[in-house]
């Protein structure tokens, strides 16, 4: 008695005697195409190099720069993709990019160095947006934050009075201000007693005061200002010019620059003058990473292009950033340590 199964005559075919041996179908597995593999890989190792490498020239690419902890981020799903595309010349590309850029972004999110000790010096920073920050906010923060120089950026006429009627001037007696109906105005109030410093450097952009402060305690301090243009269009040359011009660490001088710099740690301009004896505080503390612009009610803050910039001798002790209704930009407060006199 024969019995018919799927591919045999009888039943002894199963045993391989007149009849044939099945194979099950294999399934075709699914696979990403190499070139698509590549074309993912590409523009994140070219934004790699461009970052590794300080290449940005113009005011587009520098002002993509800024962007680059996100891309960083993005940057693991090329390595997937190169991954399933079996692709091992572009995973190792992919890998290599991703790790070029996690170097230079995740660094900013873990502090550096131990607890510092020293003379405090509490310093606050904003940019108050042609003078539209609310005062009795900015008031607010003050007295919370206890800072002993505020360094402020667009700074009007119109922004002093309201600063002064909201009682800034009982906290922080001492100011040297550069005001202006525009982006342009600058100025700086103090705790201690200041002394205008003329000619430290040419302020290329917007005005950035300078001063020499009395700290009980300590050394006296040079507080500086900073606003340079943002990177716009042909206003790209002038900033980098600004930066340039920044005056560089002095061996018989601690000097803080706090202000609306324009420009992030990806930059490389930033990066240089950062490289000529200064730190910046958020970025020691652990807290580079956290966004200052732009802030309003539908957009979240995207980049960090507010800083206060120490001298390397001069110790990180906490940084916090703030949202100040009336403004794009968030305050940046950094909690400091002067070195023994």
């Amino acid at each position: 008695m024969s019995v018919d199964i799927v591919a045999g005559r009888s039943a002894e075919g199963v045993g391989g005697v007149g009849g044939a041996v099945v194979q099950p179908a294999r399934r075709r597995r699914w696979r990403i195409p190499r070139t698509l593999a590549w074309a993912a890989v590409t523009p994140f190792a070219a934004w790699a190099v461009a970052r590794v490498a300080g290449l940005e020239r113009d005011s587009l690419t520098t002002q993509l720069m800024t962007g680059t902890p996100y891309v960083a981020a993005a940057s693991l799903v090329p390595v997937l993709l190169a991954a399933l595309a079996r692709n091992r010349a572009a995973t190792a590309v992919a890998l290599i990019t991703t790790a070029a850029l996690g170097l230079s972004v995740l660094p900013r999110a873990f502090r550096s160095g131990d607890p510092v000790t020293g003379t405090p010096l509490r310093v606050l920073t904003l940019n108050t947006l042609f003078g539209h920050a609310e005062p009795d906010a900015v008031m607010d923060l003050v007295r919370r934050l206890n800072p002993d120089v505020l360094s402020t950026q667009e700074l009007t006429p119109g922004m002093v009075e309201k600063l002064e009627a909201a009682g800034l001037e009982k906290v922080l007696p001492y100011k040297v201000l550069e005001p202006e109906w525009s982006a342009g105005g600058s100025g700086l109030y103090a705790r201690y007693p200041l002394t205008p410093r003329k000619n430290l450097f040419e302020a290329i952009g917007h005005n950035m005061p300078a001063a020499l402060m009395t700290v009980p305690g300590s050394k006296p301090v040079e507080i500086v200002d900073v606003h340079p243009f943002p990177p716009l269009g042909r206003q790209v040359y002038d900033w980098t010019a600004a930066l340039e011009a920044l005056p560089s660490a002095a061996p018989d001088t601690i000097r803080i620059l706090a202000g609306d710099f324009n420009a992030s740690l990806d930059h490389a301009a930033m990066r240089r003058f950062l490289d000529r004896g200064y730190v910046d505080a958020a970025d020691s503390a652990g807290e580079g990473l956290t966004p200052t612009w732009p802030v309003n009610k539908r957009v979240p803050a995207l980049i960090t292009i507010d800083h206060v910039v120490a001298d390397q001798r001069v110790g990180v002790n906490a940084v916090s950033v703030h949202t100040v209704p009336g403004t794009d930009h968030r305050a940046v407060f950094a909690d400091l340590r002067l070195p023994p006199p």
